[in-house]
């Protein structure tokens, strides 16, 4: 499980083939002539910025690597880039390197690995325009720009002291010109064999037209992706807990916002098909992550601290949807000998009856559920299994209940 940060100054997250209007009309209604985007840099201050808060928010929840976007499309680098003069966050805003202070904060303070997001494109950016007016026959943008950010992040040049060494590099941006145009075969193999990073870097599928959910060390295939089947190769779900946005809003409803059930029962689904998670949050210009953001982050951290042996190191199981009960399965490790599988139940069963109708049992079978204390009583019926559930009440989470089922038949 991931969280990922897009701190992003769009951060409605505006693409230019969207109606533009009422973003013309608010910022005639609330900025004077001529204000232009690069003016807004200059209140991206991020004085409330803690790190150290970060990290121990992500810990927290659970996760097991963070993920910062480095660069969005607009081009603007949150680490002092050398190819991105006087638009990144130590030359112009809040005069800091983002980027190494949260790489600084996981790595001292947490056991999660750290990655970072990257855009190869720079949407507006005068080079970029160039080739992309040439059919992207020519690669000044790339030879100049994208592949000399893409090679500072797993080793930043002197004076900086501590190098990023990012253990995931989230690809995006691609997908306007084919992976040719990008150099992502000569990048990568560089990134796999000569970088300071080359035994523990792992990437996504991003690197070029055409190129997502078929090439790359784990598939992201679209945002929000979660196909609800199966999928062999590792895949991501890369989703948001604004439904809306990847940046923050200031204008968002309660009911723009996953709830902690939702959420939960995008993690479980998710992994039951063999899927990682990145969850997104957005910070404030100023370095806060919103209370609401928190607490979902915390409470999925709770959840999973009861939870966590059927989320982490389990593999799909035969069924990823029960065939009766409103429940996701994931096996558990290879090397279980007691062929145990988990039953990650999203709705609590009326009168405490729980009927399972995929699993087959034996007598030896046992049923705990996580959480609780001793065995659950359970029969086998026509219809399934007939599991009885202890009181509400007596069980330390909500949101979603894990029954443990050791000794199945298939």
């Amino acid at each position: 499980m991931e969280t990922r940060t897009d701190w992003e100054m769009n951060g409605a997250g505006v693409k230019p083939k969207e109606n533009m209007s009422k973003y013309v009309e608010f910022m005639d209604n609330n900025y004077p002539p001529g204000y232009t985007y690069q003016d807004f840099a200059r209140d991206f201050t991020a004085e409330f910025y803690n790190p150290d808060d970060w990290a121990e928010l992500f810990q927290s929840s659970g996760a097991k690597y963070v993920v910062l976007t480095s660069k969005h499309h607009e081009g603007y680098t949150l680490w002092p880039s050398a190819v991105s003069f006087s638009w990144n966050s130590v030359d112009v805003g809040p005069h800091r390197d983002l980027l190494g202070e949260l790489a600084n904060s996981i790595r001292s303070k947490t056991d999660l690995k750290f990655g970072v997001y990257h855009s190869l494109m720079d949407w507006f950016h005068p080079l970029y325009l160039r080739d992309k007016f040439t059919l992207f026959t020519e690669q000044m943008f790339v030879k100049q720009k994208s592949i000399p950010e893409l090679h500072e992040l797993p080793h930043f040049p002197p004076p900086q002291v501590n190098a990023y060494n990012p253990e995931v590099i989230w690809s995006d941006g691609d997908w306007e010109a084919p992976d040719s145009y990008w150099t992502a075969k000569e990048f990568l193999a560089w990134l796999y064999n000569e970088s300071p990073v080359k035994d523990t870097v792992v990437v996504n599928d991003r690197w070029g037209s055409g190129i997502p959910c078929k090439h790359g060390g784990y598939y992201t295939c679209t945002d929000r992706y979660n196909p609800g089947v199966l999928i062999e190769h590792k895949w991501e779900n890369c989703m948001t807990l604004d439904k809306a946005s990847w940046g923050y809003r200031r204008n968002a409803k309660l009911s723009d916002y996953l709830t902690t059930v939702e959420l939960v029962q995008e993690v479980v689904e998710t992994v039951s098909c063999g899927g990682n998670i990145l969850i997104n949050v957005g910070p404030t210009k100023d370095g806060i992550i919103a209370p609401i953001f928190e607490e979902r982050l915390r409470d999925l951290g709770s959840w999973l601290k009861v939870n966590g042996e059927a989320i982490y190191s389990s593999k799909p199981w035969t069924f990823q949807n029960d065939t009766i009960t409103s429940g996701v399965y994931t096996k558990g490790n290879e090397n279980d000998v007691d062929q145990t599988v988990y039953a990650i139940v999203l709705e609590w069963p009326k009168e405490r009856q729980l009927l399972l109708g995929s699993p087959k049992l034996t007598q030896d079978s046992k049923l705990s559920i996580l959480g609780g204390t001793g065995q659950l009583k359970w029969s086998q019926t026509s219809m399934g299994v007939t599991v009885q559930f202890p009181e509400r009440d007596s069980l330390s989470t909500d949101w979603a209940w894990v029954v443990r089922i050791e000794g199945i038949f298939n």
